[in-house]
Parts: structure tokens; C-alpha cells; sequence
């Protein structure tokens, strides 16, 4: 298998899952995580939606394009959600999730990241 055709990509999915992950737990640790429900549950979706893609295109699986969509579009979501928060965790998160959307945008679209 030669999933260094992925690399890009499979290191930007890795980081979102990181920062995703930081974030979910940073915003679980507010006062007040009623106003947070939405950044919180999104996060978390993406880490796995995230962590899955990496570990399908290391295998090469023929599942790669449609789980890359998929990612691309629910780290847009999480980025989108996580810019209405002017804390640390929440902009690391989105500019971790913008690197991973190009990146998976450029599987599917190229069939091999930047």
C-alpha cells in the first residue's frame, strides 16, 4: 500500500482530531455549557469523523472519497460553529478544521492531498 499519497491529509484529519478533541473538553469545563451544547457535540463528531478518515486512507480503503467528503463537510460545520467563540480553544479549532477541509477536499477531488 502507498498511503503517502494521503499524507497530507491523513496529518491534517490527525490534528482536527486533536484539537477537536481539546476543544470538546475545554468547552465541557466552562461555567455555563448550555451555550456550548452545539460546539461541544460537533467537535466530538468530527474527531471520530476525522479519526476514521485517516485510518481509512492509510489502508487505502475504496471508502476514501465519500469518507473524505464527509469530513470535509462536518469539519466546515465544526469550523463554522467554533468561529462564534472568541476563546483560544475554539479558533485553534477552527483553523486546524479549514486546513483539514482543503485537505480532504483535495483527495476527493485530485485523489491524493496537497
Amino acid at each position: 500500500m502507498n498511503s503517502q499519497r494521503y499524507l497530507f491529509a491523513i496529518e491534517a484529519c490527525n490534528t482536527a482530531v486533536v484539537a477537536c478533541e481539546a476543544c470538546a473538553a475545554a468547552c465541557l469545563s466552562a461555567d455555563d455549557t448550555l451555550d456550548l451544547d452545539i460546539c461541544i457535540n460537533l467537535t466530538r463528531d468530527c474527531a471520530d469523523i476525522c479519526r476514521l478518515a485517516s485510518r481509512l486512507m492509510e489502508r487505502e480503503s475504496a471508502l476514501v472519497d465519500e469518507v473524505c467528503r464527509l469530513c470535509a463537510v462536518t469539519c466546515q460545520a465544526c469550523a463554522e460553529e467554533c468561529a462564534k467563540y472568541q476563546v483560544s480553544h475554539c479558533q485553534q479549532c477552527v483553523h486546524v478544521c479549514q486546513r483539514c477541509v482543503e485537505q480532504c477536499e483535495a483527495v476527493t477531488e485530485t485523489g491524493e492531498a496537497l
